[in-house]
């Protein structure tokens, strides 16, 4: 018997994440699920709406073999053949489960910058994403309630509460911060290590609500490329190409990071990652975290940038709905927590102290404080 909370996720995924219609062609593709329940469902219920599924079932074991013994011309025709099926695409429900998160860890970089050239960043960055009604989520697995340090019953119903959020009240709550983004210039953040400003003056602000991540909660923008100066330094885990990267710091100036480092011995990788292009030393999203349900990292990103109190500086590449002119292969979000759980800090707009300890002090921003701890 199917699960009702699945469902509930599979009816939010078509009706609201994707707002599918008939005609349009939707591709579902699944990593590393333990079953095809959401799938079915998915499939279901596109079809109730007169869309055509097509289905794409992945195994990370797979991919990790892909990636570590291709070549260039392997990527590119695996890219090419991806890319021509992403092309006729109206919509995109990627669902990530987490067999063993670290799968990728032992790909070498060089052949990690062949994917994303040649398979990533022209299926993806080139045409999901700025082509597709796109939403991307993950599914929950007993790794998963692991890394988030809880029982496998006790994450699933933590997993399905935070997915099928009140994203209409989320919206609504949302609009104050918007329009205060939209008039702002000059941004600063100050926490532990970190002293930091930009400009966002005319960059577009966008806030998020259910349309392409699940769980979902944050609103974001763009520096102006070359506007940030100063240190940024992390205090939540990261992960990133099968990598687990801790207490990140960056020095920047006219835009660009100019000295990084981290805390657990992996400098070499991260610079690697930070030399893949020209664009992934500058940044390309700067975005706050809303979502007062998810209150301490696990080392997924998804949920992690939706974190309360949080904020997430990328380097990388810049979306087009949010556009700073840099491109890269690399969109990594990287996590400050500025709650006084974890060192606090604030941001400033125009010489304005807008949060303190990750509570927003203006009235009108009040409601995105609710059930903060």
């Amino acid at each position: 018997m199917l699960d009702p909370r699945i469902r509930r996720l599979a009816e939010l995924l078509v009706d609201h994440s994707t707002r599918l219609q008939a005609g349009e062609k939707v591709l579902i593709e699944a990593f590393d699920l333990p079953d095809p329940s959401l799938v079915c469902c998915l499939v279901e219920l596109a079809r109730a709406k007169g869309a055509l599924p097509v289905v794409n079932w992945k195994n990370n074991t797979v991919v990790r073999s892909l990636m570590k013994h291709g070549d260039a011309e392997t990527f590119k025709l695996i890219g090419d053949i991806e890319a021509h099926a992403m092309s006729q695409m109206a919509a995109y429900i990627g669902i990530r489960g987490a067999a063993n998160s670290n799968e990728l860890a032992d790909v070498p970089s060089a052949q990690m910058q062949l994917y994303q050239e040649h398979w990533w960043h022209p299926v993806h960055l080139a045409l999901r994403v700025p082509k597709t009604k796109w939403v991307v989520l993950r599914y929950p697995t007993p790794s998963m309630a692991q890394s988030a340090q809880r029982s496998t019953e006790d994450f699933e119903d933590f997993y399905f509460r935070v997915c099928t959020a009140d994203y209409a009240a989320m919206a609504k709550n949302q609009e104050p911060l918007v329009a205060l983004m939209r008039r702002t210039d000059k941004v600063r953040i100050v926490a532990p290590d970190t002293d930091l400003s930009f400009s966002i003056k005319d960059i577009p602000v966008i806030p998020c609500h259910g349309r392409r991540n699940i769980p979902d909660g944050e609103c974001f923008t763009a520096p102006v490329k070359n506007s940030v100066n100063g240190v940024m330094t992390y205090n939540t885990k990261t992960q990133y190409q099968g990598i687990v990267f801790d207490r990140i710091r960056f020095e920047f100036k006219d835009g660009k990071i100019v000295h990084a480092r981290c805390a657990n011995g992996q400098d070499k990788r991260l610079n690697e990652i930070l030399d893949s292009d020209e664009g992934a030393r500058y940044i390309g999203e700067w975005s706050f975290g809303l979502n007062n349900e998810v209150r301490k990292p696990m080392l997924d990103t998804l949920f992690d940038e939706k974190i309360g109190g949080s904020m997430h500086l990328t380097p990388g590449n810049a979306y087009e709905t949010a556009d700073n002119g840099n491109r890269s292969k690399v969109h990594w979000d990287i996590v400050l927590i500025q709650t006084k759980a974890y060192g606090g800090g604030e941001v400033w707009f125009d010489g304005q102290l807008i949060r303190k300890d990750g509570s927003f002090i203006p009235t009108e921003l009040e409601p995105l404080n609710v059930g903060l701890v």
